[in-house]
Parts: C-alpha cells; sequence; structure tokens
C-alpha cells in the first residue's frame, strides 16, 4: 500500500491508501477527518480510481471522483481535487 495525505486549505486531512498492480489502482482506502454525506458516496469515490493509471494527472482523478459523488452529496471541507491530491501524493 501507498500513503499519501493532503491538507485542504482552510478545510480537513484527506488520507489516501492505495495499491498498484500492473501500472492501475487496484484498491483504494480514503478517510480523514472530514464530512461526507451520504455515506455510500465514500465507496463510489473508492471505486472510481480503480482502475485509473497510476500515472493519472490531478486533473483526470478529480475528473473521476467527481463524476462519481452524486450531485445530493455534501462534501464539507474538502473536495473531488483534495481526494485527488492525496492520491496522487499517494502515487508519487
Amino acid at each position: 500500500m501507498r500513503h499519501g495525505e493532503f491538507k485542504a486549505p482552510g478545510g480537513k486531512l484527506v488520507v489516501a491508501d492505495i495499491q498498484v498492480d500492473d501500472g492501475e489502482i487496484a484498491h483504494a482506502e480514503l478517510s480523514g477527518d472530514f464530512f461526507l454525506e451520504p455515506p455510500e458516496a465514500l465507496a463510489a469515490m473508492r471505486d472510481a480510481l480503480v482502475g485509473a493509471p497510476a500515472t493519472s494527472s490531478i486533473e483526470l482523478l478529480t475528473e473521476r471522483v467527481s463524476r462519481a459523488v452524486p450531485a445530493s452529496a455534501v462534501m464539507l471541507g474538502f473536495s473531488p481535487g483534495d481526494v485527488a491530491e492525496a492520491v496522487r501524493r499517494a502515487l508519487a
């Protein structure tokens, strides 16, 4: 597992633990001191990261996470871009 952390400016800590197999994200765990509702949105974000190339840019990762988050989701203290930054740090 690779570990990355990102403290969102004025916000919360986002932690990403990433497993890479054959150059792609094979497993992703996300945690931190942020608030996310509904809880299922976290699983959707993790699932969206699986299959992404390990060389993915922050922009691509942000797009994947953004598409996975339901429009009705409430993300307090962090954003899809903050998740992407934590993942990118884990992959570096």
